[in-house]
C-alpha cells in the first residue's frame, strides 16, 4: 500500500510539473511541443507573441493552452492565419494558410485534449526585435514632437516631417512604420522627400507640403490596422537619397480618451553590393470619382493605370473602408492578353495585406494595371455604419476609398 501511494503522488506531481506531459497523451495524440508548437512558429508568432499585434501570446504551452478550443475554431474556419487572396490563382511568397494536415493537427490535439508532451521535442523559439516584425532595425527615424489626439470629435488629417540625416544615399532592404499607439491610428501614408534645402521642423500641417519633390520610388513603409513590415527578396533594395525627409500623412481617429502618438519609421540596411542591387518601387492605381447607391449589395468601381517601362510587379495591396467587399487586379498586356494577378474574395478592413508575388510577373511597358474594387452598402452588410447613405470618396471611414497600392522590381540584371 505505502509503494502504490507513493508512485501515485509521483505521478500527481510529475502531470503537475509538466515532467511527464506525455503521459496524459494517449497513442498517437499530437503533442503541444512536438506537433502544435512548430505549426504555431512557422505561422503564427509573428504577430502572436507579447507586446505584439494578436491580443495573446501562443509561444509556450502555458500561453497557448487556455485559448486551446479558440485556435482549432480559427484554424478550422480559416479565419487564422489571416489571408485574403485566392491562392488558387497565384503563389504567394507571405502565404501563412496551413495546410489541410497542419489544421488536422491542431483539431487532433485540441480533441485528444491538448496535452504538452516532451518540452526535449520543442523546436527553437523564434527571435524577434522587440516591437518590429522585420527584425531589429538598423536605423528609426522617430517623429519629432508628440501629436495630440484629443478625447472625440474628427481629427483632420495631418502631415509631419522626419528627418533621416542620411549623408549619402543608402539602400535598404526593409521597412517598417511602428505605431506609438495603434489604438488611434487609421492609417499612415508615407512619402520620401528629396533633400532641396527645406528642413523638418517636425510641425504637424493639415496640407501635404507641394513645395517639397517626391523621391521617385523610394518608400519607408506606411501602415494600415494589423500590417507588419516590408521584406524584400533578396537583391532588392529602396533607395533613400542622402539627406531625404519622410513625410507622413497621419489618419488619427478618437477612442473617448485624449492620448499623444509619436511613432516611428525602422529600416534595414541592404549587404548587397550596388552594382547588383535591383530596385524596388511601385506606385497606386486610384479613383476618386465615384458614387455608391443606398443598398446596394455589389457595386463595382474600377481604375486602370498604364505602365510606362518595362517591369516587373511584385506586390499588390487593395484599400477600402468597411463596405469593401471583394478586390481584383488584372494585368493587361499590350499584345491583348489579360491576367489575374490579384483576387480577394472576401475583404475584410481590419486585415489589410500586402500580397507578395511569389514570382514576380513581367510587365512590358503599355501594359495596364487594372483594380476592380466592389463595396457592398446594403444592410447584409455588418459593417455598413448607414446603408441609406450615397457613399464617394472620403478621408473617413464612414465614407469610401478606392485604391490598390502595388510594388515593382527591376528585371534581374543581366536582362
Amino acid at each position: 500500500m505505502r509503494v502504490l501511494t507513493t508512485l501515485t503522488v509521483a505521478g500527481v506531481l510529475a502531470v503537475v510539473l509538466g515532467v511527464a506531459g506525455n503521459a496524459v497523451a494517449a497513442e498517437g495524440t499530437p503533442t503541444f511541443a512536438k506537433d502544435v508548437a512548430p505549426i504555431l512558429y512557422e505561422n503564427c508568432v509573428t504577430c502572436h507573441r507579447p507586446n505584439h499585434l494578436a491580443p495573446m501570446s501562443l509561444i509556450t504551452y502555458d500561453d497557448t493552452r487556455p485559448w486551446a478550443r479558440a485556435v482549432k475554431s480559427k484554424v478550422v474556419s480559416r479565419e487564422m492565419p489571416p489571408w485574403g487572396a485566392d491562392s488558387s490563382i497565384r503563389a504567394y511568397e507571405n502565404d501563412p494558410s496551413l495546410t489541410q494536415d497542419e489544421v488536422d493537427t491542431i483539431t487532433a490535439w485540441v480533441d485528444g485534449g491538448s496535452p504538452r508532451g516532451n518540452d526535449a521535442d520543442l523546436p527553437s523559439v523564434p527571435q524577434f526585435a522587440e516591437g518590429w516584425s522585420i527584425g531589429e532595425p538598423d536605423l528609426i527615424f522617430t517623429m519629432l514632437e508628440p501629436f495630440e489626439i484629443p478625447a472625440d470629435g474628427t481629427v483632420p488629417y495631418s502631415y509631419v516631417t522626419v528627418p533621416t540625416n542620411l549623408k549619402q544615399d543608402t539602400w535598404i532592404s526593409a521597412h517598417e512604420f511602428r505605431p506609438d499607439d495603434r489604438r488611434v491610428l487609421h492609417h499612415v501614408i508615407s512619402e520620401v522627400l528629396e533633400d532641396d534645402g527645406k528642413p523638418a521642423t517636425g510641425e504637424a500641417k493639415l496640407r501635404r507640403d507641394s513645395e517639397r519633390t517626391r523621391a521617385r520610388g523610394a518608400r519607408v513603409g506606411g501602415y494600415v490596422p494589423n500590417r507588419l513590415g516590408t521584406v524584400y527578396p533578396e537583391g532588392v533594395a529602396v533607395r533613400l537619397p542622402a539627406g531625404a525627409d519622410i513625410e507622413g500623412q497621419m489618419h488619427y481617429t478618437t477612442i473617448g480618451e485624449p492620448t499623444t502618438d509619436q511613432s516611428s519609421w525602422g529600416v534595414v540596411l541592404t549587404r548587397e553590393p550596388d552594382e547588383s542591387i535591383r530596385r524596388a518601387g511601385g506606385g497606386q492605381v486610384a479613383n476618386l470619382m465615384f458614387r455608391i447607391e443606398p443598398g446596394s449589395p455589389a457595386h463595382e468601381v474600377t481604375a486602370s493605370r498604364k505602365i510606362e517601362s518595362d517591369t516587373y510587379l511584385s506586390t499588390m495591396m487593395p484599400h477600402m473602408h468597411v463596405r469593401g467587399k471583394s478586390a481584383k487586379v488584372i494585368v493587361k498586356y499590350p499584345d491583348g492578353r489579360e491576367e489575374v494577378a490579384l483576387s480577394v474574395p472576401n475583404y475584410d478592413f481590419e486585415w489589410q495585406l500586402n500580397y507578395q508575388l511569389e514570382e514576380p510577373m513581367f510587365l512590358p511597358a503599355g501594359s495596364e494595371l487594372q483594380t476592380v474594387l466592389t463595396y457592398d452598402n446594403s444592410t447584409n452588410n455588418r459593417h455598413n455604419p448607414d446603408p441609406t447613405a450615397t457613399v464617394g470618396w472620403g478621408d473617413q471611414t464612414w465614407e469610401e476609398m478606392m485604391l490598390t497600392f502595388y510594388g515593382t522590381v527591376d528585371g534581374p540584371a543581366s536582362e
